[in-house]
């Protein structure tokens, strides 16, 4: 049996009853890294439960309000129906932003980056939608399941050219995703494992959009990959790959660069990475010590994150919005960098500073006006506008808390406070003005 004492060192779990005091900051911290932002509500409760209580709430499903089946079961049957794109992107979103199981969602678009598989070639929603559900249902648990599975999704198939490895030509392209993007990371194979393993691949095709194996097309041949020889199949090859040492550490970074922060030092993944190993690559223990350790709260690695678009959009939405216009979102995603279901390329969106340049603040700056100021992307929650009538000094702490977690403090706040007081027209222009001022603010970019 594998050694599952709690985590020491760099991961060992921050006392809050000691080393620190849960307060709106600490909250707001934990809630903007594992969902989409947070609702007034969300935040409250967060801070009533504690960190334990939280953490756990986070990580184990919660029953969905029944206006959300509603509304998710009709979505999704609309992409189904018309066959668009467009139609299964609203329906994610609205997942997104709606959902009891927010880091259900936020693990499920690491995955979709991981194993980016665009519909631009794919060109069935079925198919996008089943994988999207294989990666949903493997999100928080097996890794291995969900790579023995992507290796069998035909989505994932028709994206690298299954079709086209056959014992006599084998196609290497899934071989070299699977260890280059999915499981070890460049420079932990060779040129050999790659040609080999395309090999225990060949005659994994799809037919009649579901998986086929085509046993005349497959290579029976004995193969030699990472050294071990054998007549491997594509399962023994996926099986081979995590059984290198270099497959915890490709995932510790990953796990590391969403939650924690943009360039985690060698010491650091190899902590995370010996977690991922103790709990067989099972990722909700992973993030459970992640998410209560002293790294997670340290400092340094507060606000050091750049949004995503995804986090930049759905996170002001779940927090500010009562209805949304989810065409014009799509559109707003797809020209901020973010559009899902169609990643760039096999290495999906690489994100960090390449988030942020001069056009897309540009693009940042005028959606924080047209959510703030007009009804042309959503609408904003009652909660958010009846305090309209407050003091200004109220009015900016609030929306400071509910924003950016209690970091609107002195000079800021104070400025804030002028603007607001300064600002033109009657009382609902003017908070809506503030809040225009926040999202535009280049902290509120950072998480």
């Amino acid at each position: 049996m594998p050694n599952l004492e709690p985590p020491a060192g760099l991961l060992a779990p921050l006392d809050f009853t000691s080393d620190r005091t849960w307060t709106a900051r600490e909250a707001a911290h934990l809630l903007g890294r594992s969902q989409f932002g947070y609702t007034s509500a969300e935040l409250d409760l967060a801070i009533q439960s504690g960190p334990a209580e939280t953490i756990e709430r986070l990580l184990n499903t919660q029953p969905e309000p029944i206006e959300f089946q509603q509304a998710e079961l009709a979505l999704r049957k609309t992409a189904l129906a018309t066959g668009e794109i467009t139609d299964l992107k609203i329906w994610w979103l609205y997942r997104m932003w709606a959902t009891a199981n927010p880091l259900a969602e936020k693990m499920s678009l690491l995955w979709h980056n991981h194993f980016a598989t665009s519909f631009d070639k794919v060109r069935s929603v079925a198919q996008m939608l089943n994988q999207n559900a294989l990666i949903r249902k493997h999100a928080l648990g097996h890794f291995q399941q969900l790579l023995h599975g992507m290796s069998r999704d035909t989505a994932m198939l028709v994206w690298l050219d299954g079709n086209a490895n056959r014992k006599r030509h084998p196609n290497e392209n899934f071989a070299r995703e699977i260890m280059e993007l999915f499981a070890l990371g460049v420079g932990n194979y060779t040129e050999k494992d790659i040609q080999e393993a395309a090999r225990a691949f060949s005659g994994w095709h799809v037919r009649e959009g579901v998986f086929w194996f085509n046993q005349s097309q497959h290579d029976e041949t004995e193969k030699t990959v990472f050294g071990k020889v054998g007549n491997f199949d594509g399962a023994a090859i996926v099986d081979l790959c995590l059984s290198q040492p270099a497959c915890p550490r490709f995932l510790a970074m990953k796990l590391l660069k969403t939650f924690v922060c943009s360039e985690p030092k060698q010491e650091l993944i190899e902590a995370v990475a010996t977690r991922i190993r103790l709990h067989d690559f099972v990722m909700l223990p992973v993030l459970r010590e992640l998410f209560s350790s002293q790294v997670f709260y340290d400092g340094a690695n507060r606000r050091s994150l750049i949004k995503s678009p995804l986090d930049l959009v759905v996170g002001s939405l779940r927090a500010l919005a009562a209805t949304v216009k989810w065409p014009s979102i799509t559109k707003l995603l797809a020209n901020l960098g973010q559009d899902v279901f169609e990643p760039p390329s096999v290495k999906g969106w690489e994100g960090g500073r390449l988030w942020i340049n001069s056009s897309s603040i540009l693009l940042r700056t005028n959606f924080a006006t047209e959510l703030a100021s007009t009804e042309q992307l959503a609408s904003l929650r009652g909660s958010v506008t009846d305090v309209a009538s407050e003091t200004s000094d109220s009015i900016v702490a609030g929306l400071g808390r509910l924003l950016m977690g209690d970091l609107v403090e002195g000079e800021l706040h104070a400025s804030l406070v002028a603007l607001h007081q300064l600002a033109e027209g009657n009382s609902l222009q003017k908070l809506r003005a503030t809040i225009q001022l926040i999202l535009s603010l280049p902290e509120y970019q950072l998480y």
